[in-house]
């Protein structure tokens, strides 16, 4: 029997209750990592997210919900993490969006954001960070966005997050750069840049793009990425997610400081 990639080395997920992260903590459980899930406190969702854990870890899932827009609560967070067992394994997946111009944006709005979106972040990983490099292996994967790459209008607070994500990811791969070997998997970050992905999120405008073409769901979703997405095709959370696996793979010792966009050309025009 072959030993999944990832046997014994441990996970933490934050925003994994649901969606692209609930999807990304599957994945890492198939490939063998114990996974802490991470969401906003919700009951039913934390339960229904740890026995999807459960029925492929066979094992009991621990699931958290502190308020990362606290630095304290932060610090709580990981200091709980910690206490129990090494974390080789760190995906900041946590996020909010609010839309508005710039001029309209609510001051508490852009705080909130950048609160929970990048210094969230920026404490996951300085506390997480010292431990990896001790021990010769560790991977940071911050899920930025498009965003994090090129600008859009009415999402000040989010781009300027994601854009400052992208940077402190870059500065952490190479503070960590020496770290280990290619025996142990050296310590690396990165970033993953998705484009439109289907979400119960952007769920509601295919639906409506779709009724402008009789229910037909994918014209609707083609219409809807027609400006932005080449492709004209989302990405499905579980591709996001496997992408996220292979970084976490010793082989990947080398691909650090990165910014991988999954957004069928966006980027590339």
């Amino acid at each position: 029997m072959t030993t999944p990639p990832l046997h014994n080395r441990r996970a933490l997920v934050t925003g994994s209750v649901q969606g692209i992260g609930l999807a990304m903590a599957q994945e890492l459980a198939r490939a063998g990592a114990q996974v802490v899930l991470h969401g906003l406190p919700d009951d039913a969702v934390h339960a229904a997210a740890r026995e999807a854990l459960s029925a492929i870890t066979a094992q009991p899932v621990v699931s958290l919900s502190h308020d990362l827009a606290d630095p304290a609560q932060v610090a709580r967070m990981m200091e709980e993490v910690l206490a129990t067992g090494p974390l080789d394994i760190l995906v900041n997946n946590a996020g909010i969006q609010h839309t508005a111009a710039l001029q309209d944006m609510p001051r508490a709005r852009w705080d909130a954001i950048l609160a929970i979106n990048l210094s969230a972040a920026f404490d996951t990983m300085r506390l997480a960070l010292p431990g990896m490099v001790e021990r010769g292996y560790g991977r940071i994967i911050n899920i930025a966005s498009v965003h994090g790459l090129v600008a859009s209008v009415n999402k000040a607070p989010y781009v300027a997050a994601k854009f400052g994500l992208v940077g402190l990811t870059r500065v952490a791969a190479l503070e960590a750069a020496q770290a280990g070997s290619r025996a142990s998997g050296g310590v690396t970050a990165n970033c993953i840049c998705p484009g439109w992905t289907e979400t119960a999120i952007i769920e509601p405008q295919i639906l409506a793009r779709a009724e402008q073409f009789g229910g037909d769901r994918e014209a609707g979703i083609r219409d809807l990425l027609k400006e932005k997405q080449p492709t004209g095709r989302t990405s499905l959370p579980e591709e996001i997610a496997r992408t996220l696996v292979w970084l976490c793979d010793p082989a990947a010792h080398n691909l650090t400081g990165a910014a991988i966009p999954i957004d069928g050309g966006w980027t590339a025009q």
